[in-house]
């Protein structure tokens, strides 16, 4: 039996609760043995797979994400010798209490198979290590199960399902689902990478080129496990993939369009790093800093008050484009920058523009 997981480790849970763009999906490849008996597809996996009921594979065939030797199966197909079988999962939540907590959330789109959230800068996405409280899915269980009077779920018993996540100090789109189909049919979409998702970047220094592709394999850090790094040309980390369009230019930062392929932990942030790009007043991979500039002080203080008006990372989930779970339409939804950032674009535009005149007395 062959498994393979995509997801992150579980070393170090603070790190896993702050990260920015993981699937939280599993996939598995299994292929049958010789002389194995038929048996029906629904109980051939909840026999390989551990925590995994019945309801949660028969919904991911609904879905269509079993497949065996290349096309989707129902859960009732038999399976025989040999066969090659592929599912894809939403993670199980977390076997934790989720309180409720009344705290106010831009939802742009709601029906009965998900909501469509406008994330502000600040929440973290779900609890975890250190953030058990106050997080978006504290949010959600409250404003689903308004009966609760505060008192604690179990997290197993509930769906808000996630089946992706954006960085606590990120601001934007992000996609739950109220079910279990729902959050089978996302997590096919983001493993098969036809989710579409733009974010907006401030990002240090200029570009010679109009747009480019950054590729590398991303995985923690060897020097300091809770950052990650870039491994090119390497088999080591998990396959990453950028596109970037130069939106405006200031000078010595660039407003910057970045499309994701893939979904990896801090993506856009440590690959605009690593092509010496580091996003504006980003604390983890260096952008808190004047990278690019005089040594003026006028212009020192400058860059300072942009860093207060943005006191966060530089990037924003603008767009987000999916199937719908149930009505198979194509949705898209786009939000504008927040007030924090747009303030410091609207700064450094006067700035390219000669409007804020920075001179050394």
């Amino acid at each position: 039996m062959i498994n393979e997981l995509h997801d992150t480790d579980n070393a170090d849970q603070d790190f896993i609760a702050d990260q920015e763009q993981d699937e939280l999906y599993e996939h598995h490849r299994i292929i049958v043995e010789k002389g194995h008996m038929l048996l029906r597809i629904d109980k051939f996996l909840m026999n390989r797979l551990k925590n995994v009921s019945r309801n949660r594979i028969q919904q991911a065939a609904l879905a269509g994400s079993i497949i065996v030797n290349d096309k989707p199966v129902r859960s009732s197909y038999k399976v025989k010798p040999l066969d090659v079988i592929s599912i894809v999962l939403a993670y199980p939540p977390r076997e934790i209490e989720l309180y409720p907590d009344d705290i106010p959330l831009d939802i742009i789109y709601e029906d009965d198979q998900i909501y469509i959230i406008n994330k502000q800068p600040g929440l973290v996405v779900h609890p975890g290590y250190g953030h058990y409280r106050g997080t978006l899915v504290n949010a959600i269980v409250h404003r689903m199960y308004p009966d609760l009077n505060g008192n604690p779920i179990a997290s197993d018993s509930i769906r808000p399902g996630l089946a992706h996540r954006i960085d606590k100090n990120t601001s934007g789109l992000i996609v739950m689902a109220k079910t279990e189909h729902a959050l089978s049919f996302l997590a096919k979409q983001f493993f098969e990478r036809t989710i579409q998702r733009h974010y907006i970047a401030l990002v240090w220094g200029d570009f010679d080129h109009e747009e480019g592709t950054i590729t590398g394999n991303l995985a923690r850090s060897l020097a300091d496990r809770k950052i990650m790094d870039v491994f090119p040309n390497s088999d080591y980390g998990k396959h990453a993939v950028t596109h970037y369009k130069v939106l405006e230019r200031f000078g010595y930062v660039t407003l910057v369009q970045c499309k994701l392929e893939t979904g990896r932990t801090h993506q856009i942030r440590i690959h605009m790093k690593y092509i010496g790009h580091p996003l504006f007043n980003d604390d983890t991979y260096g952008g808190n800093k004047i990278l690019k500039g005089t040594v003026f002080t006028k212009y020192k203080q400058f860059v300072e008050n942009c860093f207060e008006l943005l006191p966060r990372q530089a990037l924003h989930a603008r767009s987000l484009g999916f199937t719908h779970p149930t009505t198979l339409k194509e949705m898209y939804f786009e939000s504008d920058l927040p007030v924090d950032f747009k303030n410091a674009v609207e700064k450094w535009r006067n700035y390219a523009s000669g409007q804020i005149k920075i001179v050394e007395s």
